[in-house]
């Protein structure tokens, strides 16, 4: 039995990564980006390859598939990640580099050689002398989250398929697009996917287990002016940005902010600003641990509009609000059996587990949302959305390890 997965590990991440595969909130179509399904196509291709069954491409761009259970009775497991990168860095190209036998100094990056990676920027990395570690070339982000996920889902389910002698039960398996837009979960997927419980490897450092999340908001406020020539402008026309800096100006600078805020703390923060002197539209986040606080957060918008539209009756200022998902605690600590699992699987590992309260949210916090309990499994992924991200090969051999161990576990019921 091949228990050794550093090599299928680095080989199925360096593939992976190459493929451009980034989401984009501004686009309503399903998935967001077309290039997304170049990686479905892959992972279909190569899964037929391993022997799943049930192998699909929904029509939701999410790619399902089974791997049969070996014992009757014991629950059905969905093993998740999401194959889409971030919209907040260049994705384009990635160059993926191998630093082999890390010896704990700075890492360079061969297009950036103005960037260096230390364990002074990255403390994590002081841990991982010896280990090989997997960067991008400077110029864009690697794509390990979560790509590192898909890696591990996928080795994961090779070596079951390989291995009927090792006791699991049914497992489903799902690669989501979108996941770092928040549209990657929907109801029909919590359906389709037929599990008892799931988990999504998109965690960071080993021993990782999540089970709370932000719960998440998202805003948009349109500013509709009065457009007029410049030069006979006067007393006549509204500027739209104008207002828009208004707005952006009222709310709290030195609080309630991601760059001001951490641990429990909310925040609220505007992402993109859109349009010109006619009409222009600021597109916001709202991130709270609790609902009480999204509320708040909403609503101080809100308030902040409606001050800056009282200001100026000649403009139309408009606030939506809408929902992105909950934190995942809320349904999770009802019943902490999954999560339990995972903790034990991690010390069956040799690493102890420890859980955090993520400043942000998974795929899970939406699928747990939709009646499928799913906490959030490391994979080793450090400093994300950013040139700097970086991954070790033995910590993603260390999450498919706890991914087996689960899955072994989840048999006897012993938590």
């Amino acid at each position: 039995m091949r228990t050794d997965f550093d090599a299928e590990l680095e080989a199925r991440l360096l593939r992976y990564a190459a493929i451009d595969s980034q989401s984009d909130a501004r686009s309503r179509t399903v998935p967001s980006t077309a290039i997304q399904l170049d990686m479905q196509r892959l992972l279909v291709k190569e899964l037929e390859e391993i022997g799943a069954e049930d192998i699909v491409l929904t029509d939701y761009a999410v790619v399902l598939a089974t791997v049969p259970a070996t014992v009757e009775g014991a629950p059905v497991i969905g093993l998740m990640a999401h194959v889409d990168t971030a919209p907040a860095f260049h994705a384009s190209g990635v160059k993926p580099v191998v630093h082999r036998g890390y010896n704990g100094g700075a890492i360079s990056f061969a297009d950036a050689p103005e960037l260096s990676l230390t364990p002074e920027r990255s403390p994590l990395l002081a841990e991982k002398v010896g280990h090989d570690i997997i960067t991008a070339s400077g110029t864009t982000l690697l794509g390990a989250d979560d790509k590192s996920g898909v890696a591990i889902v996928m080795t994961a389910a090779r070596h079951l398929l390989e291995n009927r002698d090792m006791p699991h039960g049914k497992v489903r398996l799902a690669f989501t697009p979108d996941e770092e837009i928040g549209r990657g979960v929907t109801p029909r997927l919590a359906k389709d996917l037929g599990a008892d419980f799931a988990y999504t490897f998109d965690g960071g450092a080993p021993g990782e287990v999540d089970w709370e999340s932000f719960s998440a908001d998202g805003a948009t406020v349109k500013v509709v002016g009065v457009s007029t020539h410049t030069g006979t402008a006067k007393g006549e026309m509204v500027n739209a940005l104008t207002l828009c800096a208004k707005i952006l100006s009222a709310l709290p600078q030195g609080t309630l902010t991601p760059e001001t805020t951490e641990g429990r703390e909310g925040f609220l923060c505007a992402t993109d600003l859109r349009g010109g002197a006619a009409e222009a539209e600021i597109t916001f986040i709202l991130r709270d641990f609790e609902l009480e606080g999204l509320a708040a957060h909403g609503a101080l918008l809100q308030k902040v509009c409606a001050a800056v539209q009282a200001g100026e009756p000649r403009a139309r200022i408009t606030c939506e609000i809408s929902h992105q998902y909950r934190n995942m605690r809320y349904w999770l600590e009802k019943d902490m059996t999954p999560v339990r699992l995972a903790e034990a699987a991690c010390r069956d590992a040799g690493v102890e587990p420890r859980s955090r309260a993520i400043r942000g949210g998974t795929d899970g916090s939406r699928l747990t949302e939709f009646g499928v309990p799913c906490p959030n499994i490391f994979t080793g992924q450090q400093e994300l959305h950013g040139p700097l991200e970086w991954i070790s090969v033995q910590d993603m051999a260390l999450s498919t390890q706890v991914c087996l161990g689960l899955l072994r576990r989840a048999v006897s019921g012993q938590a």
